[in-house]
């Protein structure tokens, strides 16, 4: 392969979480080759700017990038999240965890649940599984600290992510970006231009008049998809039959109080509101359905649920749950928004810009864009969706509430194969599996079939070899060792005071 193969410039078209994460990666990982990136944005759009919470994988992305996690953020404003909390999901007055953590340990090779399943029917229920979940336990307590190297200790099985303002941190990145030589200019694309011959997308033109022209361009235009859609014609895969909410609002508000150690999702009667503590504010949000639920209806269901005053006014956003059918497309690869699209319920939107960079960078094209290259991104693209999906399907759908329409319509629709095998597997004894290193794993999944009520008919047989009393004795001593780590555990404030407060 010739020099003149290689890609060498690469046009992001877009800012925000998207753009500039793609942009601070591929400068930290190809910029020092002679590839060129530019970031075309405007600032006139603006960005939706509402994934204020995140998962644990973008702990990898940050040491990837060699952050300093104090400075991130003390530079984000955020606070520390370990796991959320959902409120009215499976039964109305029900709240339960889905802790980032474990819960116990597993013993004899058996996952730890099957053991409490056991346990809990023997000795009528005495304990909550969340007794056995350190980091469910911290949250409650509005604790937390990171991980301690202790053999044995679940110390080290603390796991967690972070509540961050998104606005502040795209402008983190940005600045990281333009340190690294990415170039960044401003201006709002008016036209594209495709290669009469290969159809690929050959310039951009800016409403000053200046042409810009890459290789390979990336799409972060957000759910516009100025040049996957708009240019390319990649089609969309509709999934509001399964995900049928449709609309948000968002709107801050001040702090009252020390901030929690997770987010909170509290489910209403068309849809849900977010709750996001940060070190400024409280990020909040409704998503909620039009066809049960007026914006002003929304609107008002948002402000009942505030905590305190409003800060700025309401962001509506529209939206259609569903993929691009092709999120790579020729020249064009599309990440976020512009690829597709699931709702913030379990804060994916920010993991699945970075699992779709790391999978450019193993199919990092040159300028033939090989075709078996980009079908596989695709499919992997598109299986990763799916099982995002099923997980917030199952949110949804696994309810015995029946107070308003749009909780029967959940109740009663029709579910992916995949999904109801899930389900069913786990009525019968209580199994649960991660498929293909998904990002949930098993007791994610298991956290919300038991929190919102499925109540499975048995466990795993090899739970039962164990004596009572060993099993007894057992279970006595992880809570004991449990609570003993939770009263070592410094508050969450008082974590944040110490190393990592925003000025």
């Amino acid at each position: 392969m010739s020099e003149t193969d290689h890609i060498q410039d690469i046009v992001i078209v877009g800012g925000g979480t998207a753009g500039w994460m793609t942009a601070a990666a591929l400068s930290r990982l190809i910029g020092t080759h002679n590839i060129r990136i530019r970031l075309v944005e405007s600032e006139a759009i603006g960005t939706v700017g509402v994934g204020e919470a995140t998962i644990p994988h973008i702990r990898y992305f940050n040491q990837l990038l060699g952050l300093n996690e104090d400075d991130f953020v003390k530079k984000t404003k955020a606070t520390f999240k370990l796991g959320i909390e959902f409120n009215d999901w499976g039964h109305l007055g029900e709240s339960y965890i889905h802790s980032f953590g474990p819960y116990g340990v597993p013993m004899d090779g058996i996952q730890f649940h099957h053991h409490w399943l056991r346990h809990a029917r023997e000795s009528g229920g005495n304990h909550s599984i969340d007794d056995y979940n350190l980091q469910v336990l911290a949250a409650r307590a509005g604790k937390f600290q990171r991980p301690i190297d202790l053999p044995k200790s679940p110390l080290r099985t603390i796991t967690y992510a972070f509540q961050f303002d998104a606005t502040l941190y795209a402008k983190f990145l940005r600045e990281y970006s333009e340190n690294n030589g990415v170039v960044r200019t401003e201006g709002k694309v008016v036209d594209v231009a495709l290669d009469p011959e290969s159809g690929h997308v050959d310039t951009l033109k800016l409403e000053s008049g200046e042409t810009v022209s890459g290789d390979f361009y990336i799409d972060c235009s957000g759910f516009r998809g100025l040049l996957i859609e708009e240019a390319l014609q990649s089609g969309y895969t509709d999934w509001s039959r399964l995900l049928p909410c449709n609309r948000a609002v968002a709107q801050a508000c001040t702090s009252i109080g020390e901030p929690e150690p997770f987010t909170r999702a509290t489910a209403k009667t068309a849809g849900w509101q977010w709750r996001i503590p940060l070190q400024s504010r409280i990020g909040n949000g409704h998503v909620y359905c039009s066809d049960y639920m007026s914006d002003d209806e929304a609107l008002a269901t948002l402000h009942e649920g505030m905590d305190g005053e409003p800060l700025g006014d309401p962001k509506f956003l529209r939206f259609q749950t569903g993929i691009r059918r092709e999120p790579w497309k020729k020249n064009v690869l599309a990440l976020g928004l512009a690829s597709g699209f699931l709702e913030p319920l379990e804060s994916t939107s920010i993991h699945l810009v970075q699992t779709a960079i790391a999978r450019l960078m193993t199919n990092f094209p040159d300028k033939s864009f090989s075709q078996v290259g980009i079908d596989y991104f695709n499919q992997r693209t598109l299986a990763e969706y799916e099982q995002v999906r099923d997980f917030l399907v199952l949110h949804y759908c696994v309810t015995t509430r029946e107070d308003s329409p749009f909780w029967i319509y959940c109740r009663e629709m029709e579910l992916p194969d995949g999904l109801k095998q899930r389900i069913e597997m786990y009525n019968e004894n209580a199994r649960v599996y991660r498929h293909d290193n998904e990002i949930f794993g098993e007791f994610s999944w298991f956290a919300v079939m038991h929190g919102q009520g499925l109540d499975p008919r048995s466990h795993h047989p090899m739970a039962s070899l164990m004596s009572k009393d060993m099993l007894d004795e057992r279970m006595r001593d992880i809570r004991k060792t449990w609570q003993a780590c939770l009263n070592d555990m410094p508050k969450h404030q008082a974590f944040i005071d110490a190393n990592c407060r925003a000025a």
